[in-house]
């Protein structure tokens, strides 16, 4: 066991009180992803070079009532999805509970489902095909990871397993052995990272080929979500799997197909059309 441990940073959950109404970092997180994921997206639509010509894509104007769909599918079916996949005998048995998302629980394959179907209505509404729409959404999705990472490490939940790494920290609630701090570890391979790899490939030229940085997205965010599963302690009840899995590898598993599917799809396309 390591004799060196990082003390955890307590932070006050509540970021500021307007009035009677506490407003914690989990919804600024939440609304700090949308706001900059929002700027982002209208950057990226913005600009002719990084598009054909003529491509179709969104305005500007159309963006805002992108993010009103997406954001909707997001907090829908993030909720839905924690409830329903993984804990749903107790929320059954207290409905009410279902609707106080502010003391967290919101799964993100849940929330990528409703976030899928935004993008969907919306692409139909605008007549905009609809892998363009996935890719400015994918391309910014990983400021939302990032920011709800950070709040999952401050509030904290979502722990990781015992270590003795000379950066391992003791968490409240989580006993009095030292833990990695998967949520940090999580921002900056779902956030950071990915979130630069996507940019350099939209920058090179990705948003080109409709498509492609969905499948990077798919890809990519699988594979770093599956690598962090095995620091980031899983319920006993609700996440744990039998021979090591988790829950979290098993739904992300089939992002990195998907994911490498739309990469081909978009790959001979491109062939097709030279």
């Amino acid at each position: 066991m390591s004799f060196f441990v990082l003390p955890f940073p307590t932070v006050d959950p509540v970021a500021v009180n307007i009035g009677p109404a506490p407003v914690r970092w989990y919804a600024l997180a939440y609304i700090g992803g949308f706001v900059f994921g929002w700027l982002g997206m209208r950057a990226l639509a913005g600009d002719d070079a990084l598009w054909l010509r003529g491509q179709p894509r969104p305005t500007r104007e159309g963006l805002d009532d992108l993010l009103v769909y997406v954001a909707f599918g997001v907090i829908v079916g993030g909720r839905l999805g924690h409830v329903l996949i993984y804990d749903p005998a107790y929320y059954f048995a207290h409905p009410l509970e279902i609707f106080q998302t502010w003391k967290g629980g919101m799964a993100f394959h849940g929330g990528l489902i409703g976030a899928v179907i935004g993008m969907a209505f919306y692409a139909r509404r605008s007549r905009l095909p609809f892998l363009t729409i996935a890719d400015i959404c994918a391309a910014v999705a990983p400021i939302g990871l990032f920011f709800g990472r950070l709040a999952n490490f401050i509030k904290p939940e979502m722990w990781g397993r015992e270590s003795d790494v000379p950066w391992a920290m003791v968490f409240p609630g989580a006993g009095d052995i030292p833990r990695h701090p998967s949520q940090l570890y999580e921002a900056g391979l779902e956030g950071v990272a990915l979130g630069l790899i996507l940019l350099i490939a939209a920058r090179s030229g990705a948003l080109k080929h409709p498509g492609l940085v969905t499948g990077l997205f798919g890809v990519f965010y699988g594979a770093a979500r599956i690598f962090c599963e095995f620091f980031r302690e899983p319920d006993p009840v609700q996440e744990a799997l039998p021979n090591g899995l988790t829950m979290g590898m098993v739904l992300s598993a089939p992002l990195i197909l998907i994911g490498a599917g739309a990469i081909v799809f978009s790959l001979r396309q491109r062939n097709a059309t030279a």
